[in-house]
């Protein structure tokens, strides 16, 4: 799943992507790219999900 989320803009933002992704489902392997705004993830957790938790965190996402 590609995401694109607007609020990730650093390091510290792709951190907080990642934990709260790996917070639903630990074994996720999690690609952030803060320069461009993007996130890869493969996960067993459903979109839905996935979205919910950022959404929670404060980093809304969508999926490009």
């Amino acid at each position: 799943m590609q995401l694109r989320i607007e609020d990730m803009t650093c390091g510290g933002c792709a951190k907080s992507v990642t934990a709260a992704i790996t917070s639903v489902d630990p074994n996720a392997k999690v690609e952030a790219n803060p320069a461009a705004r993007t996130v890869k993830v493969v996960t067993s957790a459903s979109g839905a999900r996935i979205l919910k938790v950022l959404e929670q965190a404060g980093y809304p996402a969508t999926v490009s």
